[in-house]
């Protein structure tokens, strides 16, 4: 009772004062450049919340754990790939109401977009800016427990070779609770009690966690 107490007021906080606290973070990371690799639309809201431009292709979509990982584990090549739109996913739980394209053979689902032309002219534009920023230092990846994650899947995440990772889940294991940037949440999602709220949701839960801040100025979080 009395976490959720702590946490429902400092939700409120968060909420009622949202511009004050988002104007204090923009002025603490200054111009320090970042670019938001996500598994789903928790990147967006990050862009949002410091009101910097869309400088990488992953927001407004998400992508299931296994392509997710696939792509990252070849990030340079998947990301060189021509969009190529089809009418069917190979995921027999998600029906197609939204743009489906083909990276590969790695799936984007642009659920926040109207139609394949836009989906394709904006992923196209992102692209272009992610790779004017030659400085992996400066690249951010998050993963979470959503859209078929494992438990394996978050564990090959916190392997990869880049430097800044941060996963949430609702699940932790030996190994994960041993991962500095792994993140154990408490809030589940109100259909699936198993996995973490979808990614705008989970965004307002993560001040609650860590400091964003911190993260995208390369300090221990």
């Amino acid at each position: 009772m009395v976490r959720k107490t702590k946490v429902f007021v400092k939700r409120k906080m968060r909420k009622t004062f949202q511009e004050v606290y988002s104007k204090k973070d923009i002025a603490e990371l200054g111009d320090k450049p970042f670019v938001i690799i996500s598994n789903n639309c928790w990147g967006g809201s990050l862009y949002q919340w410091y009101k910097r431009p869309y400088n990488s292709p992953f927001v407004g979509l998400f992508l299931y754990g296994p392509c997710y990982i696939k792509l990252l584990q070849n990030f340079e090549y998947y990301i060189n790939q021509d969009l190529v739109f089809v009418d069917r996913s190979k995921y027999p739980d998600r029906k197609k109401t939204y743009p489906l394209a083909l990276l590969g053979d790695i799936e984007v689902h642009f659920t926040h977009y109207d139609n394949e032309e836009e989906a394709k002219k904006k992923w196209k534009r992102r692209v272009e800016r992610m790779l004017k920023e030659k400085n992996l230092d400066n690249y951010f990846f998050k993963i979470c427990d959503r859209e078929r994650t494992t438990k394996e899947h978050l564990k090959a995440f916190h392997n990869l070779p880049f430097k800044n990772k941060i996963s949430f889940a609702i699940y932790d294991d030996s190994e994960l609770k041993k991962i500095d940037n792994h993140v154990k949440v408490k809030e589940s999602a109100k259909k699936n009690k198993n996995i973490v709220p979808n990614g705008k949701k989970m965004f307002k839960l993560t001040f609650l966690y860590f400091d964003p801040n911190r993260w995208l100025m390369n300090q221990n979080i």
